[in-house]
């Protein structure tokens, strides 16, 4: 069932609560499954962005109280517009593309608003970095679950695109903070299918050089949640990129992209 309880515990402007409760009206209602792969305490939850699907059934499915990493030019009006018209429609036909300049330049009142309101920490690439890994490192030590989508623009496969690496150095402070290794959780979100699949942990190892823990991560998150998604029924994948959906891929047969494919 969605859950609207968790927002009592932070002031929630009436505008907002609208909003969430259409969004949670409209939205895809999902079936969860491995839920016992979830502790009870502090984690974090990797999954495919698929668009905006991720985030939101994100905010409105996954047990517990979580927050979701969020860049945090969608929460600062100034930086809304271009940053959203770059990651988000940037790859539109060109014949189109004016009327999504015209679009983003629209909603930066609207974005902050829901993106100061819903659970989320903002993710910044500047000096601003860590802001995000202090606030996150707080949220795991009060028993939080933090959600990151860490998709970038390279692809991978026709099921998902390439990890940005850096979050995993959230693992290394919460150790050396708690003395406990932190467990990374692969999540699957198929909208086509309406599921949302949970695998088994992946620990981080406190004692290996950061630069490997990285790459082992990644590397293992990627193929846990390619292996969810073949695991299920052939399906439409809803990709990072904001293709039309014409050009959404098939889950089978499985292709992975190389250097010279990409």
């Amino acid at each position: 069932m969605k859950d609207l309880k968790h927002l009592d515990d932070k002031p929630i402007s009436p505008l907002y609560r609208i909003i969430r409760w259409a969004v949670w009206k409209l939205s895809p209602v999902y079936t969860l499954s491995g839920t016992e792969n979830l502790p009870e305490g502090a984690c974090v939850i990797v999954g495919n962005h698929s668009q905006m699907y991720g985030p939101i059934a994100g905010e409105l499915y996954i047990p517990g109280k979580h927050s979701t990493w969020c860049a945090g030019e969608m929460m600062h009006r100034r930086e809304t517009a271009e940053y959203a018209f770059r990651d988000f429609w940037s790859d539109k036909p060109r014949s189109v593309r004016w009327l999504y300049r015209i679009f983003s330049r629209l909603i930066p009142p609207l974005s902050q608003l829901v993106f100061t309101s819903a659970h989320t920490i903002p993710v910044y690439h500047d000096t601003r970095l860590m802001t995000t890994f202090r606030e996150s490192l707080a949220r795991l030590q009060e028993g939080e679950k933090l959600v990151i989508f860490p998709e970038k623009k390279e692809r991978h496969s026709n099921i998902l695109y390439a990890f940005q690496d850096k979050f995993i150095d959230i693992a290394r402070m919460y150790r050396r903070r708690t003395g406990e290794e932190l467990a990374f959780i692969p999540m699957y979100l198929a909208p086509a299918l309406k599921t949302m699949t949970f695998g088994a942990p992946i620990r981080f190892r406190g004692e290996e050089p950061m630069e490997a823990e990285r790459s082992r991560i990644c590397q293992a998150l990627m193929e846990e949640i390619t292996g969810m998604a073949l695991a299920q029924p052939d399906h439409r994948v809803v990709p990072y990129a904001n293709l039309p959906k014409r050009q959404y891929p098939r889950s089978r047969p499985l292709e992975v992209y190389d250097e010279e494919t990409r």
